[in-house]
């Protein structure tokens, strides 16, 4: 009989980690999820909820302390909903996303393959080329931060130390701007309003970097001085981009793209190769790790005749493939993405690359209707991971390989487990960290045809 209650009093000592980097305890043979505590470390707890399925607690006191234990450097730390890791050491919080991915493949995938090792980061603070503030009416006025975890409830952020620092000056240049001209913030209750977001990406081997305010309509005879006013402050822009979504919802960059002045697109390089990207493109956030992972990738996917490479974004895993392959095809859904990827292709003087504008399964079968029979398919998927029809349409090619890039070990695993039912089975898995001082963690599978079934 369950007789865990809320407002009871345990002391407890905590054994593992959640996916959101919440302690967890045991107690009464249930899990018990206690926020901000660390592995190996006792606790006096306060449970606060009770439901059939989760148990949530407080920590009250530390009685017995972590070696892993840190002061969070960050004052927004538990405000903002945006890191989840600045109150462990970094070593601590490697191990932690390690035991995330392999529990993941175990529970959900089924899979006793597992890997061995993450790969860090060598920045863990201002590590991101791309940061989206959000813009709102708080306290009479604009301000610019993030929303607390699961709510539209703004926490004004000064400085955020994962990002980087353009990013937050131009958003304060942005919010600055409507307060002088007395313009209104977007309110998303009442559908009125103007900017949204200020959305920065900046390069990290070139110059460039462009700004993108996300607004519900223009500035009319003030877009001057809006631009004036962010090329004062921002003086290294490349580009200003107004982006008018008017969509409801928590999609950020929606609508029509208007450049205000200069390129709408940075270059950057990854993997000794120029990308031309847009606002709209996905392109990873932190170059550095980026490469090791595509290194990775990139071996496990071997060499051959033919590969495909299914969510393929600006082209950047299809353009490094076409070293080690005689033919690379590339599919992706966004159409700003697609032309993308063919400028990067020309611009890089690779000609043995083709791209289409489809979702992954559409592509997939696609390809199968003309006959082509890949060595190696690739696939780097959003969190939700692959629809069941792409998995089964990647798997009716029979390649030899499939390897799958992810950002999500729960969807990984659940996909995991769909290919290993359809004839492929786990051969090798490297996790690497991405996103330092956050829960998200980036794995790499590789998975070889055992039979079709």
């Amino acid at each position: 009989m369950n007789t865990l209650k809320k407002n009871q009093i345990h002391t407890v000592t905590i054994d593992g980690y959640t996916s959101e980097a919440y302690g967890v305890c045991r107690l009464e043979g249930r899990a018990v999820f206690v926020p901000r505590a660390l592995k190996g470390e006792t606790w006096r707890i306060r449970i606060v909820k009770v439901t059939d399925t989760v148990v949530y607690a407080r920590g009250e006191e530390l009685l017995v302390s972590s070696p892993a234990r840190r002061d969070p450097a960050c004052p927004y730390f538990g405000k903002c909903g945006g890191c989840d890791a600045w109150h462990m050491s970094y070593d601590e919080e490697l191990r932690f996303k390690l035991e995330r991915v392999n529990n993941a493949l175990t529970r959900i995938g089924k899979q006793t393959v597992h890997a061995k090792e993450i790969i860090g980061s060598d920045l863990i603070t201002r590590y991101r080329n791309k940061g989206i503030f959000a813009v709102t009416d708080k306290d009479g006025e604009a301000q610019c931060g993030f929303f607390r975890e699961r709510t539209h409830e703004l926490i004004t952020v000064d400085s955020c130390l994962i990002q980087n620092e353009l990013t937050e000056r131009a958003a304060k240049v942005v919010a600055g701007f409507l307060n002088r001209y007395h313009i209104r913030a977007y309110d998303e209750e009442r559908g009125k309003g103007t900017v949204r977001h200020v959305f920065c990406r900046r390069a990290a081997k070139t110059k460039d970097a462009v700004v993108c305010i996300v607004s519900a309509k223009g500035f009319g005879d003030r877009t001057a001085a809006l631009t004036d006013a962010l090329l004062s402050a921002c003086p290294e822009i490349t580009g200003i981009v107004l982006n008018i979504n008017k969509a409801k919802g928590n999609t950020v960059l929606a609508g029509d793209f208007y450049t205000l002045w200069g390129r709408d697109s940075i270059v950057d390089e990854l993997c000794g190769a120029a990308f031309t990207i847009s606002p709209q493109a996905f392109f990873q956030i932190n170059p550095q790790q980026a490469e090791k992972l595509y290194d990775c990738a990139l071996a496990y996917a071997g060499g051959g005749d033919l590969a495909f490479d299914l969510y393929c974004g600006a082209g950047t895993i299809s353009l490094c493939l076409s070293r080690s392959f005689s033919r690379v095809i590339g599919a992706e859904i966004v159409p700003e993405a697609v032309e993308n990827a063919k400028v990067n292709a020309a611009a890089n003087e690779v000609r043995n690359t083709e791209f289409i504008c489809a979702d992954a399964g559409k592509a997939a079968e696609e390809l199968a209707k003309r006959k082509l029979q890949p060595d190696t398919v690739v696939v780097d998927p959003p969190r939700k991971g692959m629809d069941e029809a792409a998995v089964r349409a990647v798997c009716a090619m029979a390649p030899a390989r499939v390897v799958y890039v992810s950002c999500n070990p729960a969807t990984l695993a659940r996909d995991v487990l769909r290919f290993s039912e359809l004839g492929y089975s786990l051969h090798e898995v490297t996790a690497v960290d991405m996103f330092p001082r956050t829960c998200h963690v980036e794995t790499v599978v590789l998975m070889t045809r055992t039979e079709r079934k």
